[in-house]
């Protein structure tokens, strides 16, 4: 038997009207990450936390991967205010065609 945390009932939405995207488990909000919309072409991350009970699992991490190519379908360019954001962006280059330095 695996002590492996279950990620299967994990999910990874957008809820532009709260200007955040958000991880629930089930019906239960455990995370988000928070964003502004300062001008037309940048989403600004402003700050990003996941519920203690769900930490060490990369759900944060997968939040943020989603939430970025969210941004890049969108066409837009990304601001990272938020430390957590700001780091991860460093390690994923990919993203760094669209992030803009703040």
């Amino acid at each position: 038997m695996s002590d492996a945390p279950d990620n299967s009932t994990i999910a990874y939405v957008h809820v532009p009207e709260r200007h955040r995207y958000e991880i629930r488990d089930g019906e239960t909000l455990v995370g988000f990450t928070q964003y502004r919309l300062p001008d037309e072409e940048h989403v600004d991350f402003v700050h990003t936390e996941v519920d203690d009970a769900y930490g060490g699992r990369g759900l944060a991490g997968d939040l943020v991967a989603m939430a970025l190519a969210d941004v890049r379908g969108q066409g837009k360019r990304i601001h990272a205010h938020c430390p957590y954001v700001a780091r991860w962006i460093t390690k994923h280059e990919e993203f760094a065609d669209i992030t803009d330095p703040v």
